[in-house]
């Protein structure tokens, strides 16, 4: 399967093996919403027995992977999408599966019109981790770039 017959779920997982040991679900990936999920597995919980901070660390930071993924896979060509920060903070007790929903900052076409300017355009990316009871129970922002190939 070429990258371009992938989905976006199937590309990360590909690339990036933390998402494939983490056994990541992806339940949504367009340009407006990635939404991804992190199995309740007893590998990664923690000592209170959910899962454990870098697990939904790197559930979080691989929902904003997908959502750059979807809204700027057309830029890859002459760009790389790098992560540049990530800040987290931990609401509540998180138990039991843990879903990431990704939302971007900024409009996507004045990203790329940043792009087009010769500049390397910055933007954050929202994250929100809740329970499967819909109880937030983190909140994450991952400010990515595009970095020009040239």
């Amino acid at each position: 399967m070429s990258a371009d017959q992938m989905s976006i779920g199937e590309m990360l997982a590909a690339t990036v093996p933390m998402a494939r040991t983490l056994n990541l679900e992806f339940l949504e990936t367009s340009p407006e919403r990635a939404v991804l999920s992190l199995p309740d597995q007893a590998e990664f919980h923690n000592h209170v027995g959910g899962p454990h901070a870098g697990a939904m660390f790197t559930l979080g930071e691989s929902a904003s992977g997908a959502i750059v993924l979807a809204a700027f896979g057309d830029q890859l060509s002459r760009a790389v999408p790098l992560a540049v920060s990530a800040e987290i903070s931990y609401k509540k007790l998180a138990m039991g599966a843990v879903t990431a929903t990704a939302t971007l900052g900024r409009p996507a076409a004045e990203v790329v019109a940043q792009l087009d300017a010769g500049e390397r355009p910055e933007f954050p990316v929202a994250i929100a981790l809740q329970r499967a009871d819909g109880a937030v129970t983190g909140e994450m922002t991952v400010v990515w770039t595009l970095r020009p190939n040239s």
